[in-house]
């Protein structure tokens, strides 16, 4: 089943370097309940599963043990189930076995990788190795890979050989950090560092730990509705029962028909909650054919649509926009694809009829609601779908219950009428990592949700997202902590205050925007301001909405910043 591992596992650089018939569920309207203002889901409560997550999405895996599981589109390097397994296996034993790193149950794994097919055994195998697993994003500067890696208390990296230089400063700086893997390098014992593929070649002799529903699986960093990134406590239970939840018939293909052709083709990166769980793992759990890719290039994105012709697309809203609109995406290449699934961000209805008008007639195009703190999957159009409904986010998965509540007096409110989404379910968080304080101001005592974003549902209980009272800035889907960038800026000798804010953007959605008050003679310019944040910061976080200079931040009486004033400040020095 195995042997062509050697093969395989020696092409990695390929991706490092560029970086019985189903039954059929009607769509008409569903039974709902609701008290006082608290509306359940539309569908009946599932069963959730009580299998930890590697077990739960490779479950029945003997059903497709020779069939393709994840492939680079890029370097067109495949594994299938059979050999995922195999890798995860091995992978769970080594990472107990590693003596120099000595890690136990419960210890904290960092993943610092592009999308790539080793990403899943690696997930996997630290799972079944009882391993917590943190995500950061490849890009990121060494500063802020360290202020996430030291807040989740990282012992071991597995990352590729372009990255190995983040170790050593890792390792300068960590005083808990133990050593890395890299994918595609080579055994450098002296420094910790130990190859991934001589890892897998080895039977390593360990025990593996029982794995519980309420252990951490995963700790993703999220920003909340407000404040710096925070570690998100995701258990094995909630990432279960989110998949559990959107693989449930009304919300998942497989179950309404007979499917030949699985393939799917995905850009969202692994290391975000969206990719990772929404995507990768549902995947997975499918038995479906995830065709990926380490970065996007258009020749890259349409090589890959003509050579798989897949059936199902997971988009975000700008790649929506360029099969929509680039020359070199013909109406033929799309002709497979009959289901498309947009995240991260809202289409609009515009942008979904304009790539409607270059697909199949019939195709599908759904849209879901999420957030880090969540698993991430919340809201999703049913399989189904209501054409009338083209500007929901969908309805409400099973086991679910949703309120809208007024931002001016906290009230529950009725159908139609707009205030502050909230969830709850089996999906949401335990809480945040050593942040009681954000636990409560994010989460109640009676296990609500609170998203910061401003909606309604309607008399189907389709839900709509209008507005947004959280800070968060939305940068192509990325989140963005203005906290974050404000702490960096204030480090620069000659600021005196400074807020930022996002601003509207045609194309990102949003971008950040300073606005800064000087010391008295300081000669600084914004061009010093933006440089200093394009030295520290990945590039979504660069203050692209530019720097404005004001005599003053707008604050209330207890200090904080009045970020709606200052999207109305016109002064001089301004962008």
């Amino acid at each position: 089943m195995f042997h062509s591992l050697n093969v395989k596992s020696l092409f990695i650089r390929g991706c490092v370097e560029r970086f019985s018939k189903p039954t059929v569920f009607s769509s008409a309207k569903c039974m709902w309940s609701s008290s006082g203002n608290i509306v359940r889901s539309s569908y009946p409560d599932i069963e959730i599963s009580k299998l930890s997550l590697s077990n739960y999405l490779l479950e029945n895996v003997k059903d497709y043990v020779d069939k393709p599981a994840v492939t680079c589109g890029a370097s067109g390097r495949t594994y299938n189930y059979g050999e995922v397994q195999f890798m995860t296996d091995r992978l769970a034993k080594a990472f107990r076995a590693i003596r120099a790193c000595n890690l136990r149950k419960n210890d904290t794994l960092g993943i610092l990788l592009p999308n790539m097919p080793e990403f899943t055994p690696v997930v996997l195998g630290a799972n079944k190795a009882g391993l917590k697993i943190t995500f950061a994003n490849p890009l990121y500067t060494p500063e802020e890979i360290l202020r996430q890696f030291e807040v989740a208390k990282v012992k071991i990296m597995v990352t590729i050989p372009s990255l190995l230089p983040v170790s050593n400063f890792l390792k300068a700086k960590m005083e808990g950090y133990r050593g890395t893997i890299c994918i595609g390098g080579k055994d450098d014992l002296d420094n910790n560092v130990f190859n991934f593929e001589s890892l897998i070649k080895t039977d390593h002799i360990a025990d593996l730990p029982t794995i519980s529903p309420k252990d951490i699986a995963i700790i993703p960093f999220s920003s909340g509705t407000s404040g710096l990134p925070k570690g998100v406590l995701l258990t094995n239970e909630n990432c279960v029962a989110n998949l559990c939840q959107i693989t449930s018939p009304p919300f998942n293909r497989y179950a309404h028909e007979e499917c030949e052709n699985k393939n799917v083709l995905s850009i969202p990166p692994f290391f975000h909650i969206y990719g990772f769980n929404g995507i990768l793992n549902l995947t997975l759990r499918n038995g479906a054919h995830l065709i990926s890719l380490p970065k996007f290039s258009p020749e890259d994105y349409i090589r890959s649509l003509v050579t798989y012709e897949p059936s199902v697309l997971f988009l975000v809203p700008s790649l929506m926009l360029f099969l929509a609109s680039h020359p070199s995406v013909t109406k033929k290449m799309l002709e497979p694809v009959a289901e498309v699934l947009v995240g991260a961000a809202a289409a609009t209805v515009q942008l979904q009829e304009k790539f409607r008008s270059k697909c199949v007639e019939n195709i599908v195009i759904r849209q879901g609601y999420g957030m880090t703190e969540a698993s991430p999957v919340t809201l999703l159009t049913p399989f189904k779908p209501d054409e009338s409904k083209l500007g929901s986010t969908g309805q409400l998965l099973p086991n679910m219950e949703a309120r809208i509540v007024s931002t001016e007096d906290g009230t529950v409110l009725g159908m139609n009428e707009t205030g502050e989404l909230q969830f709850r379910g089996p999906q949401v968080m335990k809480g945040y990592l050593n942040n009681e304080a954000a636990t409560k101001d994010t989460l109640d005592e009676d296990g609500w949700l609170k998203t910061g974003d401003i909606g309604y549902y309607d008399s189907d209980y389709y839900f709509y997202i209008v507005d947004r009272c959280k800070e968060l800035i939305k940068v192509k889907g990325n989140q963005v902590s203005p906290t974050e960038l404000e702490n960096i800026i204030a480090e620069i000798d000659g600021i005196a205050d400074v807020a930022v804010v996002g601003i509207p953007d045609d194309l990102a959605g949003e971008l950040p925007r300073a606005y800064v008050v000087l010391k008295h003679n300081s000669k600084l310019n914004k061009h010093d301001i933006i440089s200093y944040i394009q030295q520290k910061c990945i590039k979504y976080k660069w203050l692209e909405g530019g720097v404005k200079i004001v005599k003053a931040i707008p604050r209330n009486h207890s200090g904080k910043i009045l970020r709606n004033e200052l999207r109305s400040l016109d002064q001089k020095g301004d962008k």
